[in-house]
This record gives structure tokens, C-alpha cells and sequence, in this order.
């Protein structure tokens, strides 16, 4: 029974810090945009915009992996 003079307290104070940063995600608007999370997890975004592509001479060069390796090759 005597250990409960220890654990009481270590439990209201892990209690009150876990309240405490619950309510600092609050006001730092962490729960804001719920749905812009999973929108952009399953948005498509394959394709390669143009100010990223390399210049058609760098590809020639062989700066460009053109063919995937192989599972398992050793390079």
C-alpha cells in the first residue's frame, strides 16, 4: 500500500502532461485539415512536370537509367 503514495501521483502527472500536449495540438491547429492528409496520400502524382525533365542532351549522354535493374544483379 505504500507504493500507491508513489503511483498516485506518477499517474495524475503523466495524466496532466498528456492533457497538456493534447491541448497544445489544439491551439497549434494540428487537427485543421483532416481530410487534405488522405487526399494528398492517394492523389496521382506520376507525372513529371516539365521544369524537372532533363534536357534531351542529357539524356543522350547516359545520365539517365534507362533500363530498371534487375532483382537479384549484381551491378
Amino acid at each position: 500500500m505504500d507504493v500507491l503514495v508513489f503511483l498516485v501521483p506518477l499517474a495524475l502527472g503523466l495524466g496532466g502532461l498528456g492533457l497538456a500536449a493534447f491541448l497544445w495540438s489544439l491551439k497549434t491547429g494540428q487537427y485543421d485539415d483532416l481530410d487534405g492528409a488522405a487526399w494528398r496520400a492517394i492523389m496521382d502524382d506520376d507525372a513529371i512536370p516539365e521544369s524537372a525533365r532533363l534536357p534531351t542532351d542529357q539524356e543522350a549522354a547516359g545520365t539517365v537509367l534507362t533500363k530498371p535493374t534487375e532483382p537479384g544483379r549484381k551491378l
